[in-house]
C-alpha cells in the first residue's frame, strides 16, 4: 500500500510538470499593440472622421512623398514576430513604404477597401526592447490605424513534391525542376534577365549568374508586321551551351486594334493603354476573328518553343504576367478573363503543340487570380521596392506559400534591387531563384549598389553557373 502510494505521487509530479511543460511551450503569445495616433507624425494628422477606428483615432494626410508615421512597439525578446496593420484604403490600390529601426524594410501593398480592416502582413525580425516602424508616403492617399506584434515559431518543413502538372513532362523538366526542388530552402540560385547583362556580370564581377530571363516579345505577330525580328531563341541556345537556366516571359503584343500613335506607338501594344483589344469579349465569342486571332499568336509562339524542345532545353515558363497589374491587356478586364486566357495557353501549347519542356509559373500572389494547382508547377511575384531595399520581401514569400499551401515551388521573378542574403536565411524566405531585370536596376549602383551586388554572387547561399551540376543528364 505504501510502495503504491509513493508511485502514485511521483507519476503525479511526473504528470503535473509534463502538463506544465505543454501548458508553457503551446500557450500563446500576448499581442503587443499600438495605436498610429500616438506615434510621430510628420506631415500626416490625427483624424475621427471615418467611423469604426481603433482607440481615439487613426493618421492619415500621406499626400507627399516625405510624408510618414513612426510608431514604437517593445518587444520582450529578440525574435520573429507576426505584424498586423490596421489600415483604410478608399481610394484603390495603394502602397507604403516601411522601414524598420531606419533601414529601408519593404513595400506594403494595401488592397481597397470601404472602411477600416486589418492586413496581416508578415513575419518581422524584432530586437529586444524598442523598435520603430515607420510608414512612408508611397502612393498616398490611405489611413493607418494601429500596428500590433506577436511572437511566432520557425517555420515547418516544406511540403513540395518533385511533380509536373504536365503529365508527359520531358525528363529534362523533371530533372530541372528536381534540382530546384532539392535547393529548395538551401540555396536561392542568382538570375539576370538578359543575356548581354548577364554576360557583363562575369566582366564586371567575376561570376555569371545561374538563371537568364529571356522574353519573346519581338515574336509578337502584330510586331513582326511592323517590322520586328529576334535572335532570342538562337540567345537561350546559346545559354544552354554554357549550361545555364533559361526562364522565359512573353510581353505579348495584342494580336490586333494597336493604338500606333505618337503617345502609344505599335511597339507599345503589350500595355493596357496600346491597344483596344479585349480579351473578354475575345475570349466569350470563340467563333469571332478577335478569338482566332489570339490562337494564331499561340500557334506563331509554339513554333519559337518546338526549337527549344528539339534543343532538349527545359523552360521556366512564365506567361501572362504581373496580370492582376492590370497594365498589360491580358489582365485589364480583371482575374477571370486572365484566367481563361491562361489556362488556353496551357491547353493549346501542351495538348495541341505537345509542348513537353515547359515549366509552368504563374505571377501573383491574389487567390482571386490563381488560374489553379491542375495548370501551375511554380507560383512567383515580381517586386521592386526602393532602390537599395535588399529585404527579404518575405510577407510576399510567405503569402505565395499560404496560396498554393506550399505544396509548390516559390521564385522572385523579377526584383530591382536583389535580397539581401543573410536576410533571406533569416526570414526563411525561401525564393528558389531571384531575377534582376535589366538597365538601370543592375547597372546604375543606386538600385543595387556594386559592394552588394559582389557580396551575393559570392555567398555560399546563393548559387551561381560555375556552382550548377549538368542537370540534364
Amino acid at each position: 500500500m505504501k510502495k503504491w502510494i509513493i508511485l502514485t505521487a511521483t507519476s503525479l509530479v511526473i504528470i503535473t510538470v509534463a502538463f506544465t511543460s505543454y501548458f508553457l511551450s503551446n500557450r500563446e503569445e500576448p499581442i503587443i499593440f499600438f495605436e498610429a495616433e500616438d506615434g510621430v507624425l510628420n506631415g500626416v494628422e490625427k483624424s475621427q472622421q471615418t467611423a469604426l477606428f481603433s482607440g481615439n483615432g487613426y493618421v492619415t494626410g500621406f499626400d507627399q512623398p516625405e510624408d510618414s508615421l513612426s510608431v514604437k512597439l517593445h518587444a520582450p525578446e529578440e525574435g520573429m514576430y507576426q505584424l498586423w496593420i490596421g489600415y483604410n484604403g478608399p481610394n484603390g490600390d495603394k502602397q507604403s513604404n516601411l522601414s524598420l529601426n531606419g533601414q529601408p524594410f519593404a513595400d506594403v501593398k494595401l488592397v481597397p477597401t470601404t472602411g477600416f480592416t486589418e492586413l496581416k502582413y508578415g513575419r518581422v525580425k524584432l530586437l529586444e526592447g524598442d523598435n520603430t516602424f515607420t510608414f512612408t508616403t508611397g502612393w498616398g492617399w490611405y489611413d493607418i490605424d494601429y500596428v500590433k506584434i506577436q511572437k511566432v515559431a520557425p517555420k515547418s518543413k516544406h511540403q513540395v513534391k518533385n511533380e509536373l502538372v504536365n503529365p508527359n513532362a520531358t525528363k529534362e523538366a523533371l530533372t530541372l525542376h528536381k534540382f530546384l526542388l532539392d535547393h529548395y530552402g538551401k540555396n536561392i540560385l542568382s538570375g539576370q534577365q538578359n543575356l548581354i547583362e548577364a554576360l557583363e556580370l562575369k566582366a564586371e564581377y567575376g561570376k555569371l549568374p545561374a538563371v537568364v530571363g529571356f522574353d519573346l516579345i519581338e515574336y509578337s505577330p502584330t510586331r513582326v508586321a511592323h517590322g520586328s525580328n529576334s535572335k532570342e531563341v538562337e540567345n537561350i541556345l546559346q545559354w544552354d551551351e554554357l549550361g545555364g537556366i533559361t526562364t522565359l516571359a512573353w510581353h505579348w503584343n495584342a494580336p490586333k486594334d494597336l493604338i500606333d500613335s505618337v503617345e502609344q506607338p505599335w511597339y507599345k501594344g503589350f500595355y493596357t493603354e496600346g491597344t483596344t483589344f479585349d480579351i473578354e469579349q475575345a475570349l466569350a465569342n470563340p467563333d469571332s476573328e478577335d478569338y482566332k486571332m489570339i490562337l494564331n499568336d499561340i500557334d506563331v509562339i509554339a513554333i519559337q518553343l518546338k526549337r527549344l524542345q528539339e534543343a532538349n532545353i527545359p523552360v521556366l515558363w512564365r506567361p501572362l504576367h504581373e496580370a492582376e497589374g492590370g497594365w498589360f491587356w491580358w489582365g485589364a478586364k480583371g482575374p477571370e478573363p486572365a484566367k481563361k486566357l491562361y489556362r488556353l495557353l496551357y491547353d493549346r501549347l501542351t495538348n495541341v503543340h505537345q509542348l513537353n519542356n515547359l515549366i509552368w509559373i504563374w505571377n501573383s500572389e491574389s487567390p482571386e487570380w490563381y488560374p489553379g494547382d491542375d495548370v501551375v508547377d511554380i507560383i512567383s511575384i515580381d517586386s521592386y521596392p526602393l532602390a537599395g531595399d535588399y529585404s527579404p520581401i518575405n510577407h510576399r514569400y510567405d503569402q505565395l506559400v499560404e496560396l498554393v499551401q506550399d505544396r509548390k515551388l516559390v521564385a522572385l521573378t523579377e526584383n530591382g534591387p536583389i535580397p539581401d542574403p543573410d536576410l533571406l536565411q533569416e526570414y526563411q524566405s525561401d525564393w528558389s531563384w531571384f531575377c534582376t531585370w535589366e538597365g538601370e536596376f543592375i547597372n546604375d549602383g543606386i538600385q543595387n549598389n556594386k559592394e552588394h551586388i559582389q557580396q551575393v554572387y559570392n555567398h555560399p547561399y546563393v548559387l551561381t553557373l560555375d556552382e550548377l551540376p549538368e542537370y540534364k543528364k
